[in-house]
């Protein structure tokens, strides 16, 4: 007996804010969509992903995905493993987007409803997690599409492409051999029957960098998680072997990847065999492959404490200095672009030469050979005792500060990055609290700056005089000193930088090659070769940040 057999599951799709949109029950009675927001809402935000509500008969358990503007909860009065209910939630997200297109909307589903019961049927049926790859779900979930609106219920003569003749040609043959020749499929998420005009493969390597520096510009900590979309528009039931290599080669790629996982199509056996090779039967389209994550940081003991951040080569380094200026009031944000990524691959002039001076012919802007940066930002959190910042002197691109979330934003465009520049400077002044002179000034009505005057002291002899102003030069000392020491506490603690770039991947692992098996491949054809392509992208939302 299966231990999910007496699940309760009740998946739930709402709108934010507003009454659900679809819901679909699968075993039991549990609570209805009216009765469950309300719960789930009195739970102040941030909500996590799994909610214990004891106050409901039976105890419910409700698992929630946020996926655009939409919500999605499930909900069970048993024991469930926490992943497989998030795992589900997601899959069921990334169905409905695959059937119904993206970005997924209330609307997308009102309009097919017909289609979305389909899928949360067939994903799950009673409390058990059946059919969840999109490849086979298009199998059995049928979508009215443009055709058969024209069509109707026309029938056409003639065989039905696929079919198998089964017995003496009758109708009925022609169809049951269909559903046995669909039944029959041998790998669960690829679709039967694949034919594509133009057989083409694409490997996208996505890594995203996470980097903390220390005040002195030594990391603390750097690592990239890379994902590998695979995209397969090949005819029939290809066989194909992807390769990675790293920076020294295939021999120490297993200690380099750590934490890998992989699509159910890879063959594990083959990657424990030969760490790099990734053997697999895709689905149909464009899915993900594998996932990784890599320690840029070096082994303890091998030279760790020399380790800089220049070490690492990113593409932009950031250094902050504050408390400058006369009372301390000032503070400077600078970034130095590396010089791999400072010149772009221009096209090529009349004469031979790029614009950014790379000779004629050379590699195109976005390869490996010629990284591209675009996007770079810098983003500086400031204290809350920030009034105003009244000052922003960037010496290249436009700064913007957003006093609602106290945030400094820095943008600098890329035709500034590929003109070969390598250093850039921002030099801000803040403002904090008033002081005391500016409240008393701020409190009087009339803003003539009036004040009350007393004669009731004797009057200061001429020898006394010296003594008045030296006790005013310390007076004034002792409010810069003050000054100075509440400017402090207005400097900012961290900043960091955003930016992508195409052709660069920091852990500097490659796609050495993607072969098609044509000996263990089936309905390609002969003599047919696909197109074979490989893209390299790194993204960094933040993710370089630096302790000031």
């Amino acid at each position: 007996m299966s231990p999910y057999s007496a699940v309760r599951v009740l998946a739930k799709l709402t709108s934010p804010a507003s009454a659900p949109i679809l819901s679909h029950t699968y075993t039991s009675r549990p609570l209805s969509a009216a009765h469950l927001l309300p719960l789930y809402l009195d739970h102040p935000p941030p909500r996590p992903n799994l909610v214990y509500l004891p106050t409901t008969s039976p105890p419910t358990l409700v698992f929630s995905l946020t996926h655009g503007t939409l919500l999605f909860l499930l909900t069970t009065s048993s024991e469930l493993e926490p992943l497989l209910a998030l795992e589900f939630l997601h899959r069921t997200a990334d169905a409905f987007e695959d059937f119904l297109g993206a970005p997924l909307t209330a609307a997308r589903i009102e309009a097919a409803y017909d289609v979305a019961a389909q899928l949360l049927t067939e994903m799950c049926d009673a409390g058990l997690v059946a059919t969840t790859e999109p490849n086979a779900l298009r199998d059995v979930v049928e979508v009215e599409g443009l055709a058969a609106k024209l069509l109707g219920s026309i029938s056409l003569p003639g065989k039905p492409p696929g079919a198998l003749g089964i017995g003496s040609g009758g109708g009925s043959g022609h169809g049951a051999a269909a559903l046995l020749q669909q039944n029959a499929a041998a790998v669960p998420w690829r679709r039967a029957g694949v034919r594509h005009t133009s057989n083409e493969m694409y490997a996208d390597v996505v890594e995203s960098l996470s980097v903390t520096l220390a005040p002195s510009g030594r990391p603390l900590a750097a690592f990239a998680n890379g994902t590998i979309a695979f995209t397969a528009k090949v005819s029939g039931v290809p066989d194909i072997l992807l390769t990675l290599t790293g920076p020294a080669g295939k021999h120490n790629l297993a200690g380099l990847v750590e934490l890998p996982v992989f699509h159910p199509c890879v063959r594990l056996s083959r990657w424990k065999e030969r760490p790099g090779e990734l053997s697999f039967v895709p689905p149909d389209g464009r899915f993900i492959l594998a996932g990784y994550e890599v320690d840029l940081m070096p082994a303890a003991g091998a030279g760790a404490g020399g380790w800089t951040g220049e070490s690492l080569r990113l593409p932009a380094n950031i250094e902050v200095k504050t408390g400058l200026g006369a009372l301390g009031s000032e503070f400077e944000v600078r970034v130095n672009v590396n010089k791999m990524f400072a010149v772009s691959a221009a096209p090529a002039g009349p004469r031979g030469g790029g614009a950014s001076g790379r000779p004629f012919g050379g590699p195109q802007a976005g390869t490996l050979g010629s990284p591209l940066l675009e996007d770079l930002k810098i983003t500086v959190p400031l204290p809350p005792e920030v009034r105003n910042v009244p000052e922003l002197r960037p010496s290249r691109g436009d700064a913007a500060y957003s006093p609602s979330d106290k945030t400094l934003e820095w943008s600098i465009p890329a035709k500034d990055v590929a003109s070969g520049t390598s250093y850039f400077g921002l030099r801000c002044t803040v403002a904090g609290p008033p002081s005391d002179e500016e409240q008393e000034v701020d409190s009087d009505p009339t803003g003539f700056g009036f004040k009350e005057y007393t004669y009731d002291e004797p009057y200061q002899s001429a020898a006394a005089a010296p003594k008045a102003d030296k006790a005013s030069e310390a007076e004034g000392e002792d409010k810069e000193a003050r000054r100075v020491a509440q400017n402090k506490m207005l400097m900012p603690t961290s900043a960091a930088v955003s930016f992508s770039v195409k052709g660069w991947l920091p852990s500097g692992i490659k796609v050495e090659s993607i072969l098609l098996d044509t000996k263990k491949s089936r309905g390609l054809g002969e003599g047919v070769k696909p197109y074979k392509g490989v893209k390299y992208l790194t993204i960094s939302k933040g993710g370089v940040e630096i302790r000031c």
